[in-house]
């Protein structure tokens, strides 16, 4: 084992919170058998007395690839038992996956190049909900290098070959190209990512004190326009955005319109079929429809 790579993932994991020594934390490695998931399972191994938690694997066969996946499987079951690691642990708290900088450098030129704001451009978060990011600080040929040093195969998914896919195509072209102009692309990418959730982080505590002092009592949710017109731009752009994320996608079109929205004091979005933001008489108001119950078909005639 590199020693520089499992103190670098210890490291991360201890600057971004994502492990505590002493945590009473059951933590399952996402295993699907790549090199990068591999990685994953044998550094939470190494890391595992300096943490303490306690380690399992879980895999899903989605049986869309026939012989390959089970294939896949069959070798995940196989690997686990021969390192001693529980394969599908019950009472999970937290399941970590092997995303690594590669992997953020594909997710910031997709967002890019599909259009996002700097929520977005923040990537892939070490953290979310359950799920843990320990090699978001490696490359996947850092992951490649641990699994050699342990003498570790693993197996490749072969739908990853083909440029069917946008973010293959972005891998297979788009990254290579970055890096003959400069070989630290993929790193800097990353770092880029983790700068921008940074920014994105230090706004959002703003949005969220703005929108609390713009909130008109009531069991709608609706908050007076002129606070939201007198913000900051930048800041505006975030409060709105955490109001459209948990209707909808969050694209950077439906950001902006709501945007023109506040500005105007007049006018609606529809977010959904039932879900929409509209302003008027000095306030921004969210309105939602109840569903529609499916229509009953008629009785035949007896």
């Amino acid at each position: 084992m590199d020693t520089a790579i499992l103190a670098r993932v210890e490291d991360f994991c201890t600057r971004e919170g994502l492990l505590q020594p002493g945590a009473p934390l059951r933590l399952a490695a996402a295993v699907s058998g790549g090199a990068d998931s591999m990685a994953l399972l044998l550094l939470l191994r190494q890391l595992q007395p300096r943490f303490g938690y306690t380690l399992s694997a879980c895999h899903v066969n989605h049986g869309l690839r026939g012989q390959s996946a089970d294939r896949d499987e069959a070798f995940v079951r196989a690997e686990c038992a021969r390192l001693g690691v529980p394969l599908q642990g019950q009472g999970i708290d937290a399941i970590a996956t092997a995303h690594t900088a590669n992997d953020q450098a594909e997710t910031l030129l997709l967002r890019l190049a599909r259009g996002t704001g700097l929520h977005g451009a923040g990537g892939i978060r070490p953290r979310r909900g359950c799920y843990l990011r320990p090699l978001l600080c490696l490359s996947r040929a850092e992951t490649e290098a641990v699994c050699r040093a342990a003498g570790q195969t693993w197996v490749t998914d072969e739908t990853n070959d083909t440029n069917a896919y946008a973010r293959n195509r972005l891998r297979h072209s788009a990254l290579p190209a970055l890096e003959s102009t400069n070989a630290a692309a993929v790193q800097n990418l990353a770092r880029f990512c983790e700068k921008a959730a940074r920014a994105d982080a230090y706004l959002a505590a703003g949005a969220a004190k703005l929108l609390a002092a713009a909130r008109l009592p009531g069991a709608e949710p609706a908050w007076q326009l002129l606070p939201l017109q007198a913000a900051d731009p930048l800041l505006l752009e975030t409060a709105l955005h955490s109001l459209v994320a948990p209707v909808r996608d969050a694209e950077e079109k439906y950001v902006q319109l709501l945007c023109a929205v506040v500005r105007q004091g007049s006018g609606a979005v529809q977010l959904t079929g039932q879900v929409r933001f509209c302003a008027g008489n000095g306030c921004l108001r969210q309105e939602t429809q109840p569903q529609a119950l499916p229509r009953q078909p008629e009785s035949a005639p007896q």
